[in-house]
C-alpha cells in the first residue's frame, strides 16, 4: 500500500512577477483610476505588510486576484448601470432607521 495520494494536489494560484505592475497599470489607465489606484495601493501595501510578517506571499496573490477580477468584472457592472434598471423600489436603509425613532 503506498502513502502517497491517488491524486495530485491543485496548486494555489500563483501570479506572474510581473502581474501587480501589469495591474496597476491597467488600473491607471481605467476611467475609475482616482479611487481605484489608491485603494490596490493600500491593499497591495497591507498585504505586502503582512507578507513580510508571515513569510507567505499569499495575501499578495490574493490582492491580484481580487483586483484582477473587479476590472474583469467592470464591463458588466458598466453595462448594468446603463442599462436603466428601476432601483426605485429599493429601501433607503437610512430612511427606514429614521422612522423607527
Amino acid at each position: 500500500m503506498s502513502a502517497q495520494p491517488g491524486h495530485a494536489p491543485v496548486p494555489p494560484y500563483a501570479p506572474a512577477p510581473g502581474a501587480p505592475a501589469e495591474l496597476l497599470a491597467r488600473l491607471r489607465a481605467d476611467r475609475r483610476a482616482d479611487s481605484w489606484v489608491p485603494a490596490f495601493e493600500r491593499d497591495w501595501t497591507a498585504a505586502l505588510e503582512a507578507s513580510r510578517r508571515t513569510f507567505s506571499p499569499g495575501g499578495l496573490h490574493e490582492v491580484v486576484q481580487d483586483w484582477q477580477g473587479r476590472l474583469a468584472h467592470a464591463p458588466a457592472v458598466d453595462a448594468f448601470a446603463a442599462s436603466g434598471y428601476d432601483d426605485s423600489e429599493t429601501i433607503d436603509m437610512a430612511e427606514l432607521r429614521g422612522r423607527r425613532r
